[in-house]
């Protein structure tokens, strides 16, 4: 890959989350640094810690995390790497996403849960206040102006400095901001999955941060002649790099969380930060 040497997350540009949190805009999406079926710790917990490091170290100051990666395992893990956090370094969780013992994801809105899973996060992440808790996912079985009743109310205990949420649609976030200044949604979302297409315009029109999740997904699309395959060519880049750089091309209020447990494949992700793709690469993206 051309694109890999002393690039910084920062050449893509930044973005104000909640309109005072600036961040770069590729973060990182510590998911991954778990153990298989994102739960327990990860093999290598030293490997882990490294990959966190050289995050900040390439200018990765936005990291996104979750009470149900682990679960537990990897705010620890997080605040073991990192803690004391640079003042520049924005670490953000969710909550109302819980496991089981068989390792099921299943859902708890209630607001009791919320509040108590935002205290147990800001235990576990050694903070005062975090700058942006999410909703992980709304609960079938409660009703959502309950779950983000309960994000307004920590917010204005100061327990929270930003709300976000995520898995939602248009609606869902219309309803939220009702409530509480919304600074950030997060979906999945990517070159070939791309059904939040609405979400993302209404959150640039808001200028709301939209934080794509599986940012990497290529699917046919990379496949040999295809056009991602011939612009990645041309860029001397990866399919994957080509798919982040549509994402920051496509809407300023995107920043991508790719995430990976490998020290080169974090670098091949911040290079994308570099990638400029033009008007014709951008329509013959989006035509694809």
């Amino acid at each position: 890959m051309t694109h890999h040497d002393n690039h910084s997350a920062a050449e893509a540009g930044t973005f104000k989350i909640g309109g005072d949190l600036s961040v770069n805009r590729i973060g990182y999406g510590a998911m991954r640094l778990t153990g298989s079926g994102v739960w327990g710790d990860p093999d290598d917990r030293d490997g882990a810690k490294k990959v966190l490091h050289k995050a900040l170290e390439m200018g990765v100051n936005f990291i996104d995390t979750a009470d149900a990666y682990g679960p537990e395992t990897n705010e620890n893990l997080i605040r073991e790497a990192l803690y004391p956090y640079p003042s520049d370094v924005l670490v953000a969780t969710k909550g109302g996403h819980v496991r089981d013992g068989d390792k099921n994801w299943l859902t708890d809105g209630r607001p009791e849960h919320i509040k108590e899973s935002c205290e147990a996060s800001m235990k576990r992440l050694g903070v005062e206040q975090i700058e942006l808790y999410q909703l992980h996912r709304p609960d079938p079985d409660v009703p959502y102006e309950e779950s983000i009743g309960a994000l307004a109310e920590l917010k204005s205990e100061g327990k929270v400095r930003h709300v976000g949420i995520s898995n939602v649609d248009v609606e869902q976030l219309e309803a939220a901001r009702k409530i509480v200044q919304i600074s950030s949604v997060q979906n999945r979302y990517n070159i070939t999955e791309r059904d939040a297409d609405d979400l993302v315009d209404a959150c640039e029109r808001s200028g709301i941060a939209f934080l794509p999740y599986f940012p990497l997904a290529t699917g046919d699309l990379a496949k040999p002649g295809g056009q991602l395959d011939e612009v990645a060519e041309k860029h001397g880049a990866s399919a994957g790099q080509v798919a982040l750089a549509w994402l920051l091309h496509r809407s300023p209020v995107i920043i991508p969380i790719p995430g990976t447990s490998s020290v080169d494949h974090l670098a091949e992700n911040v290079a994308a930060a570099s990638i400029s793709l033009g008007m014709n690469e951008m329509r013959t993206l989006n035509a694809a």
